[in-house]
């Protein structure tokens, strides 16, 4: 911790982080500031200790950000022409993405919609919600719908727990699924109403929890989970690889056991996406394929994660992780070569 006990409030401009003994004022974070949202949340700022260690580097906007590198996009997945109406991306025939908010507990530097999120309109209205949904009704080969943003986890319970009991009623929906970080990144937010909304969904909905550094676990963010998990929510695990954060096998393993201990499934590990301002954060494919050849064999295969690239432009999601057939032969976790049977 830098600066004795952390607030009780999120951090939301530079001078707050820098009243706090996170980062020293400057014209350029002010401008870095003006463009990207910031907030950084108690539990969070509790595991600071200083703006360049694996959380500091996560949250706290860097004057890097101002320098976008050529092959950056606004939109690196290609959202926007997936888009058919306001808050909805539609890229698989079975699943819809919906994006009730673009508001989130905490502000990530390397976030690939960091230009739409904590900014301007934050909220669909009943309008564009209802409209979302009719789509979602119209489209009969939609069987999952992914509640995304922005963190919907922000909603109150009971807005929440309505928006989802509409979903689960369209009749061909099997599943839901939400995105979030606010467990870990908030967790006072998980109150035993929202737990109770998510709970009383009457079709499957799944947590996917991202998390990027085994610190992120704290007690009060396991006991978050967990109060979730008894509400009947299953629990996926999904991080960033990011340079400077879990960019070691030995952090990566740490990572992935800290998600089991908290009965999280490691899901994705995401290559960066190439969104403006964070080439700082990029780790080359090859190093991510190597950094996960070293853990087979290290860590059980429940902590084992799918390494995936989000294919810029929008042409989807493919698995890039390590190939362990060479021609006619196999490469073992230890990297000695057998034939094949």
């Amino acid at each position: 911790m830098a600066n004795g006990s952390p607030p009780e409030r999120t951090l939301r401009s530079v001078s707050e982080l820098a009243a706090a003994g996170l980062l020293d004022e400057s014209p350029e974070l002010e401008a870095v500031a003006r463009r990207y949202a910031v907030a950084v949340p108690p539990a969070m700022r509790a595991l600071i200790a200083e703006a360049g260690d694996a959380i500091g580097r996560q949250f706290l906007p860097d004057a890097a950000e101002l320098a976008a590198a050529s092959h950056e996009r606004a939109d690196p997945i290609g959202d926007e022409a997936f888009s058919p109406v306001k808050g909805l991306v539609h890229r698989y025939p079975d699943r819809a993405l919906l994006k009730p908010l673009l508001a989130c507990p905490v502000y990530c530097r390397f976030c690939f919609r960091r230009e739409k999120v904590g900014r301007g309109e934050a909220m669909l209205d009943e309008a564009e919600i209802a409209a979302a949904l009719a789509w979602i009704g119209g489209h009969f080969g939609i069987r999952e719908v992914i509640l995304s943003g922005g963190d919907c986890l922000l909603l109150s319970a009971r807005r929440l727990g309505g928006l989802l009991a509409r979903i689960a009623a369209i009749p061909h929906v099997e599943l839901l699924r939400i995105h979030s970080r606010l467990p870990l990144a908030d967790p006072k937010r998980v109150t035993p109403a929202l737990a109770n909304a998510l709970g009383a969904v009457e079709k499957p909905l799944w947590l996917v929890v991202h998390a990027n550094h085994a610190a992120e676990f704290t007690p009060e963010g396991i006991a978050a989970l967990d109060a979730l998990r008894r509400a009947g929510l299953p629990l996926l695990g999904q991080s960033v690889l990011l340079r400077g954060v879990n960019d070691s096998a030995g952090a990566l393993a740490d990572l992935f056991a800290a998600m089991l201990r908290a009965r999280v499934k490691p899901y994705y590990l995401h290559q960066l996406d190439a969104a403006p301002g964070t080439e700082r954060f990029r780790v080359p494919i090859a190093q991510g394929q190597r950094l996960l050849a070293e853990l087979r064999g290290r860590i059980s295969g429940m902590a084992w994660p799918t390494y995936v690239l989000d294919i810029p432009g929008g042409h989807g999601k493919v698995p890039i992780g390590p190939n362990y057939l060479e021609g006619e032969t196999v490469r073992d976790p230890w990297g000695r070569t057998h034939p094949l049977p």
